[in-house]
């Protein structure tokens, strides 16, 4: 088990090396094989560390695999070392399998692509980035790869880099990611302060020795924290990178803007849970933050009309959903969503970028439309993804959205105003989902007639087929006790998550509750969330069934509202307003006064003293021999003064 668990990290780092060396050097298929085989690999060596893990005896909290000693000095010893428990397993079987498939899509998506081979290598190392931080177990480690895929996120947003908007976007997020990775760095510093240590397992044991609940150093702690995950996992106010994000090629926002990296901060929350359940104000704000951010995000959605835009907001919400169950006390449950969000999310990307493909890279939806006779695959595991992200039954998302629901209500800490922004937020996943599946391919169609649609080839096709199964039946692993299931992939990771205080003990008493048959409110939200779901897919019908869908029907309705919406609510227009306007009148200032006055000031100062001493100086050079004597007289004599003077001293 331990070796198979360094494998996982070794195989993307052999194909990072191996894209370095060979990436120019040898042909595409080659090359994308290669790096793809590199991620199989991975996941093959996490299958088996994770059955290895097991069938270890029951209890067991989890297996640490220590790779080398890394910092030593003074009181400070930090090892290089993974951590395998649940909620570990989970992570690396999601972004080694789901990494995967999006790399073998990628070697038909990127053909013919100049950097093809530098692609490669940055998917790899990102893998192997996304791996480290959730094998980590340490802070230290974690955060190492946490700046990894920071890094590798920058180089593939803007991996086409000759055009401004795709270099443009690159530094947006890099950008907006310092704020919330200094805000983590701070909480880090803080913990390693009170504890000593920047192990995560050891800082959860002694927490509860350290921080008494809801006081002062436990909240603080844990909203540093927090606002470094609502960087990373682009909740409001720190989302306004991910949508620019859809600048990088299509397999790029499937991996990282959608399955794997984006969902850091929730496995950043979900992994410190036992701390942030000792801090109930911090829950608050997290369960708040993120249905905010599901409502708005839904709302700009819906008025996009780029397909990439729609399912970055779509992502943005999604997170959203993910943070209210963290808040409302079900880490278990985000982790759950995460997880079967990965399946349909990156299957939407997938078929989004199969649909550019086939439109000559055109992504408005304006020019589409009538695509489901053309793309018949791509078309039937779009439909499929899009069912599991409107929770209609018994598609993945159903499951874990449904959960989340119930939780916002009636978890630990729950509360029924989070189920309103819960269902309202649900209602809109619904409106936007299905207008792009209209928008698409059930409108009619509104391609340009230079431009002939086809389908994408098998190597493309084939993970849509496969995402498409798990989409639609990934989630039966977490059935709920109420449905007659064992609500399994909660339990699993209800035991690592933190949540043993509170989260782990819901589930259990739900599933108690549901054996009597007393979860009669699970069922009833269960219902209303069904009914929300198909809300949504009324609203869209009435909207966009028809022959000519524009002008759109809220856009005739409610224009300001509309206006609002599609120019994002003005984020990016009140941050240059508050920040970049006063930023550059500084900069002007800072150049006018400091630049031109004192640094060139004093710099042509020296030059001008230095010019005006030379014209002296040269004016004493007249050519007259007897000039030059006198002046040699007069400071021989004057040499004779000072002599005398001083040895009278």
């Amino acid at each position: 088990m331990t070796t198979a668990l360094k494998l996982v990290l070794l195989f993307p780092l052999i194909g990072v090396v191996f894209g370095l060396t060979f990436g120019r050097r040898l042909p595409e298929k080659v090359v994308g094989w290669i790096s793809s085989l590199c991620v199989g690999a991975a996941f093959v060596s996490a299958v088996i560390a994770v059955s290895g893990f097991l069938g270890l005896e029951h209890g067991e909290a989890g297996v640490s695999v220590v790779l080398f000693e890394w910092i030593a000095t003074g009181p400070v010893h930090i090892d290089a070392a993974l951590w395998l428990d649940q909620l570990s397993s989970v992570m690396i079987l999601v972004v080694t399998g789901v990494g995967f498939l999006i790399h073998v899509y990628s070697i038909g998506y990127m053909h013919g692509d100049w950097g093809f081979g530098r692609f490669f290598t940055w998917m790899n190392l990102f893998t192997f980035a996304m791996l480290l931080l959730v094998l980590g177990d340490s802070l230290a480690m974690l955060f190492i790869g946490w700046e990894g895929v920071g890094l590798c996120s920058y180089l593939l947003i803007g991996f086409w880099f000759e055009k401004d908007s795709a270099a443009d976007a690159g530094r947006k997020a890099f950008v907006v990611n310092r704020i919330g990775d200094a805000a983590f760095i701070s909480g880090m510093l803080a913990l390693f302060a009170l504890f000593g240590t920047l192990n995560i397992q050891e800082i959860i044991h002694l927490s509860p020795e350290v921080f008494a609940v809801g006081g002062s150093a436990v909240t603080i702690i844990t909203l540093l924290l927090f606002v470094g995950a609502t960087g990373k996992s682009a909740q409001i106010p720190l989302h306004i990178w991910l949508p620019d994000a859809m600048e990088g090629p299509t397999p790029v926002s499937a991996l990282i803007h959608a399955a794997t990296m984006v969902t850091a901060g929730v496995y950043l929350v979900a992994r410190m849970g036992s701390i942030f359940i000792m801090a109930p104000t911090t829950l608050a704000v997290v369960a708040l933050v993120g249905a905010l951010t599901a409502i708005v995000a839904g709302l700009i959605g819906i008025a996009q009309h780029d397909i990439k835009k729609v399912l970055a907001y779509s992502t943005v919400s999604q997170l959203g959903f993910m943070f209210l169950a963290l808040g409302a006390g079900a880490f278990a449950v985000g982790i759950f969503h995460l997880m079967t969000h990965a399946f349909f999310k990156g299957l939407l990307f997938l078929g989004a970028g199969s649909v550019i493909h086939a439109m000559s890279d055109k992504q408005d939806m304006r020019e589409m439309g009538g695509l489901r006779k053309k793309l018949p695959i791509t078309h039937a595991t779009m439909v499929i993804a899009g069912l599991a992200l409107a929770g209609i039954p018994f598609f993945s998302g159903f499951f874990s959205k449904d959960e989340i629901l119930y939780e916002a209500w009636a978890g630990p800490n729950g509360h029924p105003l989070f189920w309103v922004l819960g269902a309202i937020a649900a209602v809109l996943t619904g409106i936007y989902i299905f207008r792009l599946l209209y928008l698409t391919f059930w409108s009619k169609s509104r391609v340009p007639d230079d431009i002939h649609p086809h389908e994408s080839p098998k190597v493309m096709t084939v993970p849509l087929m496969i995402l498409a199964v798990l989409a639609a039946v990934g989630g039966f692993i977490g059935l709920p006790k109420v449905l007659g299931g064992g609500a399994w992939i909660q339990d699993f990771i209800g035991t690592a998550t933190g949540a043993a205080a509170h989260g782990a003990e819901a589930v259990g008493e739900l599933g108690a509750e549901a054996a009597h048959g007393g979860g009669g409110l699970q069922v009833i939200l269960m219902v209303v969330s069904v009914l929300l779901a198909l809300t949504g897919f009324w609203i869209a019908r009435r909207w966009y069934g028809r022959e000519e869908p524009y002008p759109e029907v809220p856009e005739q309705a409610v224009p300001g509202l509309w206006k609002a919406m599609r120019q994002k609510f003005y984020f990016d227009e009140f941050y240059f307003l508050i920040i970049g306007k006063p930023l550059l009148k500084l900069s002007e200032w800072l150049y006018r006064f400091f630049d031109v006055k004192i640094i060139d000031g004093t710099v042509n100062g020296a030059g001008q003293v230095t010019n005006t001493l030379a014209r002296w100086i040269a004016g004493l050079q007249v050519g007259h021999v007897g000039i030059y004597a006198l002046a040699l007289a007069g400071g021989a004599a004057i040499r004779t003064e000072t002599g005398k003077g001083l040895s009278n001293g």
